[in-house]
């Protein structure tokens, strides 16, 4: 824009317009091109502004709607979103803009072709796949709830605190515009849940503390969203209760000698209770019983004592039927000569390994085969026997 004596002179680009005021009212929009005016006053005075793919202040485009309306219908677009509506804007076919409820912009046509899609939250709450593929939806903050299933959750579809459907897997977004939207993802799997030890006291009043590992899996999910806003704590509380209740009413050797009884009762009673929040319960085992020092060492004296007890009985028992064999034999050999005489060659076989050499002298004055037993037995005993 440049002033020339008598004369205001501007120049307007193709991807341009220009307003032109004189003494600060609009006149007309300047179309591309040189512009020269005969202005001796200097009250000429231009704006040039860019219009590819542009948007323009709404309040000039609603001011120069009321005082130019033809100029401004020629040029621009101006969208007004209702309170329950949303309007995506295209430029030459390209979604660009995504207007939210109670918003008003204007935008120019002058160069770009301006498309307006008006979509009635009220009665299309779901956003089609079209328009999802269409918008940035990170751009429209909290009037869209979006979330991705993943094939192993379930989604639940709460709309002002109501429950409304069941999502099956996939991508799925709504818009939240004079309502409130919620989604809820459940996990479909088998958890563990870790029950921490906790302090019991037995029916003989000994202290102990016990852990549990169930597996938890949600079977219901609409039934598990309206029992409860949080299942696994709630069914943590209820092992809690199961567990007491069963160490409470037993003793410390009770305990020790029935852990599968118990996994069985605890079992019993949380499947039952499980049922109304919408869950399955599978197993529940007892990990752990940890007893006092004092008590644990007493138990490990016990534990030894039996041991040396079994011990010592297993050893009376060896030696009673070690007695009980020779009685036995001792009877045979007396009611059996030939018997004893077998018994007698195998001890001398049992002494030759002992002597070097053995002659056996059968004369009259030798004593016979007898006093041979007599002195080879003699023989091994002295050898057998230690020497002071």
């Amino acid at each position: 824009m440049r002033k020339f004596g008598l004369w205001f002179a501007t120049v307007v680009r193709d991807e341009e317009r220009a307003f032109l005021y004189r003494d600060g009212r609009f006149v007309r929009l300047l179309q591309p091109g040189r512009f020269v005016g005969f202005d001796p006053m200097h009250r000429l005075a231009a704006e040039t502004v860019k219009v590819m793919r542009a948007e323009i202040s709404p309040e000039r485009a609603l001011l120069l709607q009321k005082t130019h309306r033809p100029m401004a219908e020629q040029n621009f677009e101006i969208v007004h979103v209702g309170p329950n509506e949303v309007a995506i804007v295209s430029f030459d076919g390209e979604p660009k803009h995504l207007l939210l409820p109670n918003t008003t912009r204007a935008f120019w046509r002058t160069l770009t072709q301006v498309d307006v899609e008006r979509i009635d939250a009220t009665t299309e709450m779901r956003i089609t796949k079209r328009h999802l593929d269409q918008l940035d939806t990170a751009r429209a903050g909290s009037a869209v709830v979006q979330a991705v299933i993943e094939a192993h959750e379930a989604g639940l579809l709460l709309v002002d605190g109501e429950l409304m459907q069941r999502l099956a897997p996939g991508r799925h977004a709504f818009w939240q515009i004079g309502r409130t939207v919620k989604i809820v993802k459940i996990d479909l799997r088998p958890q563990p849940l870790e029950i921490t030890a906790q302090e019991i006291l037995t029916k003989d009043r000994v202290g102990i503390r016990v852990t549990l590992t169930a597996f938890v899996k949600i079977v219901d999910p609409e039934k598990a969203a309206l029992a409860t806003g949080d299942v696994p704590g709630t069914l943590y509380r209820l092992i809690q209760f199961a567990i007491r209740e069963a160490v409470a009413t037993r003793t410390l050797d009770e305990i020790l000698a029935a852990r599968d009884t118990i996994d069985k009762e605890v079992r019993a009673f949380v499947t039952e209770r499980a049922r109304d929040l919408g869950a399955e319960v599978g197993e529940i085992g007892v990990k752990d019983v940890i007893l006092p020092g004092d008590v644990r060492e007493l138990l490990n004296k016990v534990v030894e004592a039996e041991r040396v007890a079994k011990a010592n009985l297993i050893r009376r028992q060896e030696e009673t039927a070690a007695t009980r064999s020779l009685l036995n034999t001792s009877k045979l050999m007396e009611d059996n000569p030939l018997l004893l005489r077998l018994k007698e060659l195998e001890a001398l076989e049992k002494l030759v390994e002992k002597v070097g050499r053995i002659d056996l002298h059968t004369g009259a004055g030798a004593g016979g085969f007898d006093a041979l037993l007599q002195n080879l037995y003699t023989l091994g005993r002295d050898k057998d026997e230690p020497k002071s």
